[in-house]
């Protein structure tokens, strides 16, 4: 649709009838032609070849350019609106066009039909070229010439078409650009009709089509399973004594990291390995960014060489996390696993107990004022932060001054004062 062009169509008591609001005026009236679809622009090359008048033309161009052609009704062979003229008081612009009869419907619904590239080009709101050349091959023009267009107005001007119909013309290739059913329910059908029709018809040709499928043998259940004897399986072959290492990846262009891919690869045929051996696999239940941010931990480092780098790059976008992210899940991992992980990401309550000791505890090692927020303690200096976790360990953050960025520091502890020395130390 044009630029600025938009168009709401409220439906009526049946499929034969659609009223679209009004199009607010355009912006930018000069950029770029009135339609931007090839069958939009054929409606308008339609309406201008059917004048002779360039003068009343460029008055209906001006008006609806200028948003004042009123809501527009469509129904079969007709097209109908109230255009603001000079006057008052609006003009009833009305532009009729020849519907096609039953005969003609039946020829082109079973060439598109025939045709699943047309349907799904109409689905999409699509007028593609090769429908109308079948619809024309067979006689039937689907997009009006300048004869199929017959205009009239309420307005006493005698011009043909007068400006009014002129903009409502101009309007309607709009709204062909977004929906090329308004040229077929102008022809004589609905939307929901031509769909159920094509469907129906669709169908008809695919079965039509379809090769015959030779019937099966059958063979009664008793009969097939009387006498039979099955071989044992097969001894399993023996577990090798170490995992397999992983292919070499070749760098390329637009592929991922091959030193990324490594890894991915080892921790791949680790996990396999351990599975054969002890027949569980104790990481199943851990979820894609738990999965990713404990192969991350398995580095060495953290960010310092060319293969954790690509790894953490690997891992960030696969999860849709920043390295950021993952470098600090990576901390919380360290400090304690997939527990340490959930201290990091989610607060909670925890229940009157250890909790609730902590402060007197803290306070009494002579330690600074911490304060509680749902299940973390902060120092109020804002550097230190000890969180408890569902394991009733406490589980020490750092952060700088007056900054709210913390980080995984230091292992947990059940004693909130070890934590904290620890955290200190």
């Amino acid at each position: 649709m044009s630029p600025g062009a938009s168009a709401t169509a409220r439906p009526g008591p049946d499929d034969l009838r659609r009223t679209f609001e009004a199009v607010p005026a355009r912006t930018s009236p000069a950029d770029g032609p009135f339609a931007d679809s090839w069958w939009g622009r054929a409606w308008v090359d339609a309406l201008e070849s059917l004048s002779m008048d360039e003068g009343r033309l460029a008055r209906g161009r001006t008006y609806a350019d200028g948003g004042q052609v009123a809501a527009i009704t469509v129904t079969p062979g007709r097209v109908i609106a109230y255009v603001h003229g000079s006057r008052p008081r609006p003009y009833r612009a009305e532009l009729r066009l020849r519907t096609f009869p039953a005969a003609d419907w039946d020829t082109l619904l079973d060439a598109v039909a025939a045709r699943p590239g047309h349907l799904s080009a109409l689905l999409d709101k699509e007028m593609p070229h090769s429908l109308v050349d079948t619809a024309g091959e067979a006689g039937i023009r689907l997009l009006p010439a300048a004869g199929d267009l017959d205009p009239d107005c309420s307005c006493p001007d005698r011009g043909w078409p007068c400006k009014h119909v002129a903009a409502l013309c101009y309007q309607t290739a709009r709204l062909l650009d977004s929906d090329p059913f308004v040229l077929l329910l102008m022809r004589g059908r609905g939307e929901r009709e031509l769909l159920d029709e094509l469907g129906r018809r669709n169908a008809e040709h695919s079965a039509r089509e379809r090769p015959e499928t030779p019937a099966m043998p059958s063979v009664a259940a008793g009969e097939a399973l009387a006498g039979r004897f099955l071989p044992p399986l097969p001894a399993p072959l023996p577990v090798p004594t170490y995992p397999g290492e992983p292919p070499s990846y070749p760098e390329l262009p637009g592929a991922r990291d091959p030193l990324g891919l490594d890894h991915l690869a080892t921790d791949a045929a680790v996990r396999a390995h351990a599975m054969l051996t002890a027949g569980d696999d104790p990481l199943a239940g851990l979820s894609t960014w738990q999965d990713a941010v404990r192969i991350a931990a398995s580095r060495p480092t953290a960010g310092l060489t060319a293969t954790t780098r690509a790894l953490y790059r690997e891992l960030a976008f696969a999860t849709g996390r920043s390295t950021t992210d993952l470098a600090r899940a990576v901390a919380a991992w360290r400090q304690g696993g997939a527990e340490g992980l959930e201290v990091l990401e989610t607060a909670w309550d925890p229940p009157a107990g250890p909790f609730d000791r902590a402060r007197p505890a803290l306070a009494a090692a002579a330690f600074p004022r911490f304060q509680p927020w749902r299940n973390h303690l902060t120092n109020t200096a804002g550097t230190l932060q000890l969180r408890f976790g569902h394991d009733s360990r406490w589980y020490g953050y750092e952060s700088d001054p007056g900054e709210d960025d913390w980080w995984p520091r230091a292992a947990p502890d059940p004693d909130p004062v070890a934590a904290l020395t620890a955290l200190r130390g």
